[in-house]
């Protein structure tokens, strides 16, 4: 099965080559796609430099400035059904999410799942290092999609997701309109419109300790009231 890791950066030379290390040193073969939005601070140079290590299991993308990450989720899904890539993984550059945990979400996903969540609120709340504030705009942010939308997901914007082939080729991918976090929410609630199964599976979420956190108030003001008019539109498949 081909397996890719794909990582949206910006400004991300702190972690970026540990990030690679440690993919590519997972048992099962995982490629990586890195999306690089313009990085000013070389970013995309490391991984140009790491791919003569990895030839052909490490790829780059370069966008011309910040697009939004679910543009750059988007591109990254169409290169991997391109390319024939069985199941397809997103993850932060950040360590936040524990790339171990990518065998966990593929064994899921190798069960039966289409999409598969690493959710920190699944199983209690799994967060370290997080100020109270972020924790609670978080926690009580899923809670409020679950009310809204009557999806059964505990982590509605968690950005650790694999997702199967077969996922990728049912949703329209043009159709997804939100590009910030909400994009995580919108491609979840398809996912589960259109009767594809959606699970879960318990994660540590550890704050980043190298880098900047690219949240931001339009980032949430998108998110929250794109919630709201999920459950009128109408979600189809592609075609």
């Amino acid at each position: 099965m081909k397996k890719l890791v794909i990582i949206p950066t910006y400004n991300e030379i702190e972690n970026i080559s540990r990030m690679i290390d440690v993919v590519m040193a997972l048992d099962g073969e995982f490629d990586m796609l890195v999306i690089d939005d313009g990085s000013p601070d070389g970013t995309a140079a490391v991984v140009r430099k790491r791919q003569e290590e990895f030839t052909g299991r490490l790829h780059i993308v370069e966008r011309s400035g910040k697009l939004g990450l679910g543009t750059a989720y988007i591109t990254g899904f169409k290169w991997a059904l391109e390319r024939d890539y069985d199941y397809v993984f997103e993850m932060d550059c950040d360590f936040s999410h524990n790339p171990n945990d990518l065998i966990r979400l593929y064994d899921a996903a190798r069960a039966g799942s289409d999409v598969v969540v690493g959710s920190r609120y699944v199983q209690g709340v799994n967060v370290v290092n997080w100020p109270m504030s972020r924790l609670l705009m978080s926690y009580f942010a899923s809670k409020y999609v679950r009310f809204v939308t009557r999806m059964p997901v505990c982590d509605a914007t968690a950005g650790f997701v694999c997702y199967s082939r077969r996922a990728l080729q049912t949703l329209d991918l043009d159709a997804v309109r939100m590009k910030g976090y909400g994009f995580q929410i919108e491609m979840k609630y398809s996912s589960w419109r259109l009767g594809l199964k959606v699970s879960e599976v318990s994660i540590i979420f550890v704050d980043r300790v190298e880098g900047t956190s690219k949240m931001s108030s339009g980032i949430f003001g998108e998110a929250f009231w794109g919630v709201l008019k999920l459950p009128f539109r109408k979600i189809r498949a592609r075609e």
